[in-house]
């Protein structure tokens, strides 16, 4: 069965850096759709992985590089990484041709040796992250609720939610994978399995060159699943591992095996944000750490959407990551980044949507339920009060991000309660 592509937010950013830079690099996970997303662009491809090619391929890229860049633009070059010498090249021919939009190049790995490579690419290059599918991309999001609606003004939303707990438990142990939307369910809850399998096995090991212990990398993933939305540091998992396990790994290793699942963008943590406040209160800038997806914490532990409902915990903890990876993909779109906010006194924000220009949002998520919604109004109001709105802008809207709830709407204390399947860029 030929599968018919589904729009990407991503399209949207890379003609948009296309039109301003003479290559763009495309990174993210494997699976994620980068090359797919690419060749609807591209005027004609390389690909550097392809087995019956590999071997001249990457003896070109040393010989005479140029000859491999050769082809209608924009030309993309998949899985670059194989070899770096590359980037030198398109780099100088970016420079040459004097003209924009040349190259397309995609990644699911950094380099693990730079080498060959002697330039930054400064001025030539731009980047684009892309992650595995939100929730609006795959279709399991009505788009009724826009976040940019509400940094335009907007205070009245309507949305329905039509996700009951049950679909939303399998919505995070599927994840946003481009391969298993629209598999029937048993078969695309197998596909975040397989992804676990090969980081364990093979590409952990290929993003820095260095041979891991398959076993090793399992009670890692299974300590950082665990510690899902958290801000701990690496010691955390060190006493994890040896009191869950029984098994001693020192804080060294720990880090070379977090640094490798970043190469690879399997973890991406979250940095802490720094506001004008009103009062001295110090500000914890520890990161929150979260996987790319939340299938990846479902897999690593085990456990597939029964055990969510069985533990609602757990299933808190993977919601909260199914949620930063639709912000972050949103915020790309609008220019912004995403933030978590915690200080001395314990007050947290567990996401805050910063733009460029200066707007912000703040967004409380939870699973679901009347008094878990009233707290997170309260935070949130709370850290509004606490900003010091003569030296920064005053939020553009506080918002409760739900798994559950009939309908998106905005409470009497001016907060918007929004189901995620109702939520759009």
């Amino acid at each position: 069965m030929i599968k018919t592509y589904k729009p990407r937010i991503a399209d949207i950013l890379l003609e948009r850096k296309l039109e301003g830079k003479g290559a763009v690099l495309i990174e993210g996970p494997k699976w994620c759709g980068k090359t797919t997303t690419a060749e609807q662009i591209a005027k004609s491809v390389l690909y550097m992985d392809d087995p019956e090619t590999r071997s001249q391929n990457t003896a070109m890229a040393s010989l005479n590089p140029k000859r491999l860049l050769t082809g209608e633009t924009p030309r993309l070059i998949d899985e670059w990484q194989i070899a770096p010498q590359l980037w030198d090249a398109i780099r100088f021919e970016v420079d040459h041709r004097s003209d924009l939009g040349q190259f397309i190049l995609t990644g699911s790995a950094v380099p693990p040796d730079t080498k060959d490579i002697t330039h930054s690419g400064t001025g030539r290059f731009t980047w684009l992250t892309m992650r595995p599918m939100s929730l609006y991309e795959s279709g399991d999001s009505s788009g009724e609720v826009s976040l940019t609606d509400l940094f335009h003004g907007t205070t009245a939303i309507d949305g329905e939610n039509k996700t009951d707990l049950d679909r939303l438990a399998f919505l995070t142990c599927r994840g946003g994978w481009p391969q298993a939307v629209g598999m029937r369910d048993e078969i695309a809850l197998d596909q975040a399995f397989d992804y676990y399998d090969g980081v364990v096995h093979s590409d952990i090991n290929r993003a820095d060159g260095i041979q891991k212990d398959p076993e090793r990398v399992k009670r890692l993933m299974r300590s950082f699943a665990r510690n899902q939305a958290a801000q701990i540091p690496n010691t955390t998992f060190v006493k994890d591992i040896a009191t869950n396990d029984g098994n001693s790994i020192d804080q060294e290793t720990v880090a070379l095996y977090i640094n490798a699942l970043k190469k690879i963008f399997v973890v991406e943590d979250m940095p802490a944000w720094n506001p004008n406040l009103r009062s001295q209160t110090a500000i914890r800038t520890s990161d929150t750490r979260y996987y790319t997806d939340p299938s990846i914490a479902a897999a690593a532990l085990g456990i597939g959407p029964t055990d969510l409902l069985n533990d609602l915990h757990t299933f808190g903890l993977l919601f909260e990551t199914m949620c930063v990876r639709d912000l972050r993909v949103y915020a790309d779109v609008l220019n912004g980044q995403v933030y978590h906010y915690r200080d001395k006194t314990g007050l947290e924000c567990d996401s805050v949507l910063h733009l460029r220009n200066g707007s912000y949002g703040l967004i409380e998520i939870k699973l679901g339920g009347e008094k878990a919604i009233h707290e997170a109004t309260k935070t949130l109001t709370e850290l509004r009060d606490k900003i010091d709105t003569d030296k920064m802008k005053a939020p553009s809207f506080l918002m409760v991000l739900t798994g559950t709830g009939d309908f998106a709407y905005r409470n009497s204390d001016g907060v918007y309660i929004v189901p995620i399947t109702t939520l759009k860029f």
